[in-house]
């Protein structure tokens, strides 16, 4: 993680938690994902790059979905977030390799599982922006009501 004046960058596998901006460069299949909490202004990103870590404890925990999200919902209640008030955003899940499919399809596997995961701890996803076969950078502003902005590799900037 490195940390530049006004952003905390995210690389592949880390995460953070906080108030300060965060951004992720460079999401193909690996899915960008922010837990929010509404009130608080506070909330996390993760860099997911797989979906399961087959109960495995990985060095970088933002690394697969389903450590990603246990990692963030623990730093966030112990920052005081409150989980009836959080709120998830995707970003990413391209399908980089277009003459694959099935279990190569790594972005689409990644945000399945972010669904699951999110679905079963009753964390509602209030946007989105994934698949498709072009790389996105995101960046994340906790205290801005948690805008979430995806610049594609294309140049094209939203807002989700």
């Amino acid at each position: 993680m490195k940390r530049d004046t006004d952003v905390i960058l995210i690389g592949i596998g880390e995460h953070h938690v906080g108030e300060i901006v965060l951004s992720s460069i460079g999401l193909g299949s690996c899915v960008g994902l922010v837990i929010h909490d509404k009130t608080k202004g506070i909330g996390g990103l993760a860099h997911v790059m797989l979906p399961d870590s087959q109960g495995k404890k990985p060095e970088r925990p933002g690394k697969f979905a389903d450590t990603a999200v246990s990692v963030l919902l623990s730093e966030l209640i112990s920052h005081g977030a409150n989980r009836t008030t959080l709120v998830a955003k995707l970003a990413g899940g391209a399908s980089m390799f277009q003459n694959f499919s099935g279990n190569l399809n790594i972005g689409e596997r990644n945000v399945e599982m972010l669904r699951l995961l999110l679905g079963q701890e009753k964390i509602r996803i209030i946007s989105e922006d994934i698949g498709g076969n072009v790389g996105r950078t995101v960046t994340y502003y906790p205290h801005e009501n948690a805008r979430f902005t995806v610049k594609y590799a294309t140049g094209k900037i939203i807002e989700i």
